[in-house]
């Protein structure tokens, strides 16, 4: 088993993750649930993104309403 092409990386130096939640008290309760948080591995910042509900329901009308043509 190889590190392939990069140098050894022996820690994590960033990451992302990103998930859904209804506002920012579950998304706090979400992540905390992470075992990186549990481990206490740094710092944690919980950002908005967008909420794109809005969108995905009118994507969503207009394909029923081609569909039902």
């Amino acid at each position: 088993m190889t590190d392939g092409p990069y140098a050894e990386t022996k820690e994590q130096l960033g990451g992302i993750q990103v998930l859904e939640a209804r506002d920012l008290n579950r998304a706090i309760q979400l992540i905390s649930q992470c075992p990186g948080v549990k481990l206490n591995c740094g710092t944690i910042e919980i950002r908005p993104v967008a909420d794109i509900n809005d969108i995905v329901r009118e994507s969503e009308r207009r394909r029923r309403k081609e569909t039902s043509r």
